[in-house]
């Protein structure tokens, strides 16, 4: 779990959407406390505090407020008033006494649910294992909470209660609890924005040209059927609709509200519309952090208001949102979005404007748009909750400058993919920069290389350009996922067939020989011209009613998983009749069928079913490409791989926390440590001894046997190939210790000691390495080895722990894997022993976070095994990492 909250404290939402201020109790908030107990129920006070009246209560929060209190607290506010205490008093056994007050007015909202995870938190910062509690038997509401919570509830029946216990432990059960009750929560606050009853467009005007006057008129002209309210203090009318000189005049209250200020009177805007009751906020208006320092603060005072009166925030700096549903378009687009099953997000008002236009030109369109901006409040991650139940979408696509939260955003990602394919696209493809790393993974792990990885293993379909992304989400939203790779062409001309069939092997796709039956059955159907292997050529006389048949008949091959129909304009019945038989074939197909319609971007609707049609072969087989994936991945386990026999977590974990104590800031392993750490997790190793002189070089090698491998060892040492400080195949005594004087001599300082290696046998060079991203987590890589490894870049990553299967995966796209299944002749290498090696690495990093770099660099792979013969491991204290339990807005 992770670090407890600061006093600041933490927002979140309730089960109703509301959000409730969380912080530690403070001794000030003894009046505030005072209130919420004189707010009580006699059956409230009663069932809390087993004795009737508030004397005992009002006792009570003197003593928690006090001095020498034992006990930590945290206390709930919203409007400024205590709604809800929890608290918890420390044994001396690893367990605490728990109690929590909620104010009858929050009851059946989720707050006690809420302060009982944030409480867990807190304990497990501090040590804490378990809670205990006394419930009176006619306390159903704390049962019911307790019992609906996640936790695993013990009870004990006394006389006229219970005495619960639980066990803090993050179980699967838990996190599941937890993540339905962020899903309602979230779903219920974004309906406040994207469904409100009303909206208010502070900053409308009676001009044309402004932000505030076409956020208006594109209201009206959207067809929204909620309350629309003007607000402006110099005109009484805008647009037929009688204007408000300020929110606190609008009648009957307002929803969502849409500013269009100048930046500088954004706050006191704010404050106006929380003193009202506003629910929601979008803000259009530029200059905030994306200017500079005092844009920054102005942002921050903004969200700061936002939170304390529970509005959600839309921006600041963005285009507006979008609900085609329900004909809301609060935006200053220049067109009013066609409706359609794709919910977009964007960061980018450019991009997301672009996208918006060209899905309604290719018939695709939109069910819901949220220009984010500077993404102050709603992310990604708030809409993905939303789009998951959304009914009226299908697809979700992002465009994405940066993570919030990355490994929340990847959980809600492939929760939300299982049901619904995500489609990103990711800007910003930085490398490492000038971070300060010494080992070849983690100079080779580019911030893109930890999004690529963390998108991945989410199952979200990564795409590079806004024509993928919009070609990708026509297949995805009218299409069925494929059932494989197989791919059946069938065209009216041989060029633009042959090229979608190169494009479908480069990208990994297969285009197989179809079955004989199919093959006969389009011979008689096609007649003797036409080409009846993959690709199938009607030429350029096949009709309309051919093209329906070539088609259906392709469809129905047991070996063949999509279908591609290529069809060149003029030729054959025309341009309308032609794509009117692809969608007759299309109709009831269980294979994704998809269109090349040479030079047309669009999408076949003949009311009964979608079609997506590509101008150009290769983005159709691109957009298939992603589909191919996205199915593979809905096909594989969620899980990790069995974890590895023979390790031994607990001495790995004991032997670093040794380390950490001596070194808490961390430090490279030597040589033995270092193979004793991957010892414990059966990671296979090269016999090494360590030696500080020439002589004791002599004596190691005698120990091996010769020939040997010497190499230089110290902290700063990470090429040392390049800098003479490896020398290989010693086979005299006299040969070790020359080699070692010379190193000594040529190295200095930097070398601090030397290993001693029996030569390993002849075998492919490759690279595992792993580090621990601090934003992303855990990563995994494999690749071409040796001195090499850097030159030819030739790796692959992936988040660790690996899934059942990932690590051959990962082997086998490597572009030197040829060399391991006996390229050229030469005896195939032991793979499974390198997939072994592999999976043990990456469960070893996502067991001990405190792994910051690791290079096995070489791994020699032979016929018979694997050896890794240089080793390279720092160990560094891990920043917190998010908590499973945790629900606190970002």
């Amino acid at each position: 779990m992770s670090a407890p909250m600061t006093d600041a404290g933490e927002h979140a939402l309730l089960r109703d959407g509301s959000m409730v201020h969380i912080r530690p109790l403070a001794r000030s908030d003894g009046a505030a406390l005072h209130a919420l107990v004189d707010r009580l129920s006699e059956q409230s006070a009663y069932l809390r505090f087993f004795t009737g009246g508030l004397r005992t209560p009002h006792a009570y929060v003197d003593r928690v407020t006090g001095d020498g209190w034992p006990g930590h607290a945290l206390v709930a506010f919203m409007g400024g008033q205590a709604m809800g205490l929890a608290e918890m008093i420390p044994d001396d056994g690893g367990r605490a006494e728990i109690g929590v007050l909620v104010d009858d007015r929050m009851h059946g909202r989720g707050l006690g649910t809420l302060l009982l995870e944030q409480l867990a938190i807190e304990a497990d910062a501090r040590g804490i294992a378990e809670f205990t509690a006394t419930v009176l038997w006619e306390n159903r509401a704390m049962m019911e909470l307790l019992a609906t919570a996640g936790f695993r509830v013990r009870r004990r029946f006394g006389d006229h209660e219970y005495d619960i216990g639980f066990p803090l432990a993050c179980t699967g059960e838990l996190v599941t609890a937890i993540e339905a009750r962020e899903h309602t929560a979230g779903v219920a606050s974004l309906k406040r924005v994207l469904r409100p009853w009303s909206v208010a467009v502070i900053g409308a005007s009676r001009d044309p040209r402004t932000v505030g006057h076409r956020i208006l008129r594109n209201l009206l002209d959207g067809g929204y059927s909620g309350a629309i309210y003007p607000v402006n203090p110099h005109t009484d009318e805008i647009l037929g609709l009688p204007a408000f000189p300020t929110v606190s005049a609008v009648p009957g209250g307002v929803c969502l509200a849409v500013v269009a200020t100048p930046a500088e009177a954004v706050p006191k805007v704010a404050r106006h519309c929380a003193e009202h009751g506003v629910q929601a906020l979008v803000v259009v208006s530029a200059g905030f952090a994306e200017t500079g320092a005092e844009g920054v603060r102005r942002e921050a005072e903004l969200l700061a208001i936002c939170r304390d009166a529970g509005m959600r925030l839309v921006g600041p700096n963005c285009l507006g949102i979008v609900n085609t549903a329900d004909g809301l378009n609060a935006s200053f687009l220049p067109a009013i979005p066609a409706r359609g099953r794709l919910a977009v997000m964007s960061q980018s008002g450019a991009v997301g404007s672009a996208l918006l236009e060209q899905a309604g030109a290719t018939g695709l369109g939109v069910s819901s748009f949220v220009s984010a901006g500077n993404k102050a409040d709603i992310s990604g991650n708030d809409l993905l909750q939303y789009w998951e139940d959304d009914p009226d979408t299908s697809v979700v696509a992002l465009y994405l400058e940066s993570f919030g939260n990355p490994r929340k955003f990847a959980a809600l990602a492939r929760r939300v993919g299982a049901r619904k394919p995500v489609v990103v696209l990711k800007s910003g493809r930085s490398d490492a920069g000038g971070r300060a790393v010494r080992s070849h993974t983690a100079a080779a792990a580019t911030s893109d290389i930890a999004v690529d990885a963390l998108l991945r293993r989410a199952g979200v379909v990564r795409v590079e350009t806004v024509r993928d992304l919009l070609d990708t989400a026509r297949l995805l939203a009218c299409q069925p996922l494929p059932r494989g790779r197989r791919v059946a062409v069938v065209g009216n001309s041989g060029g633009p067939g042959v090229l979608a069939a190169d494009a479908c092997a480069a990208c990994g796709l297969e285009v197989p020989e179809l079955a004989a039956a199919t093959r006969s059955a389009l011979r008689r159907a096609l007649g003797p011209s036409a080409a009846v292997a993959n690709p199938v050529d009607l030429t350029a006389d096949g009709g309309a009613a051919q093209l329906t048949e070539a088609l259906r008949t392709v469809l129905a091959d047991p070996g063949v998983d999509a279908v591609i129909a290529v069809y060149t304009p003029p030729f054959g019945s025309g341009a309308a009749a032609s794509k009117a038989a692809i969608a007759a074939a299309a109709h009831g197909a269980d294979k994704p069928v998809l269109a090349c319609v040479v030079g047309e971007d669009s999408l076949i609707d003949d009311g009964a079913v979608q079609v997506p049609a590509y101008a150009y072969p290769e983005q159709a087989v691109t957009a298939l490409r992603h589909a191919v994936d996205q199915a593979e991945w809905r096909g594989r386990p969620a899980s990790p791989a069995a974890e590895p026999p023979g390790i031994r977590p607990g001495r790995a974990r004991s032997l670093i926390e040794a380390e950490l104590r001596c070194t808490p800031s961390g430090r490279w392993l030597d040589p033995e440590t270092a193979h004793r750490l991957l010892g414990h997790y059966g990671i296979a190793m090269a016999e090494t001894i360590s030696v500080d002189g020439p002589e004791g070089a002599v004596e190691a090698a005698a120990l091996t046997g010769l020939p040997v491998a010497l190499k230089a060892t110290g902290p700063a040492l990470v090429h040392k190939s390049d800098v003479g400080g490896v020398r290989l195949d010693l086979r005299t005594a006299e040969q070790v210790r020359d080699a070692y004087r010379d190193m000594a001599a040529a190295l200095g300082d930097a070398m601090t000691g030397a290993v001693v290696q029996r030569m390993a046998g002849a075998g492919v060079e490759i690279i595992i390495g792993a580090l621990e991203d601090p934003r992303f987590g855990p990563l995994v890589m494999v690749g071409m080895g040796g001195i090499a490894a850097d030159l030819l870049g030739d790796r692959v990553f992936r988040a660790a722990p690996l899934l059942d299967g990932e690590a051959g995966e990962m082997i086998r796209s490597l572009r030197c894997a040829p060399l391991l299944s006996g390229y050229r002749g030469r005896p195939p290498a032991a793979v499974p022993a390198l997939e072994d090696q592999l999976a043990r690495v990456s469960r070893l990093v996502a067991d001990n976070p405190e792994i910051a770099e690791l290079d096995l660099n070489p791994v020699i792979v032979t016929p018979r095994g694997t050896a890794a013969v240089d080793v390279r491991v720092r160990l560094a204290p891990p920043p917190p990492a998010p908590s499973p339990l945790s629900r606190a807005l970002g």
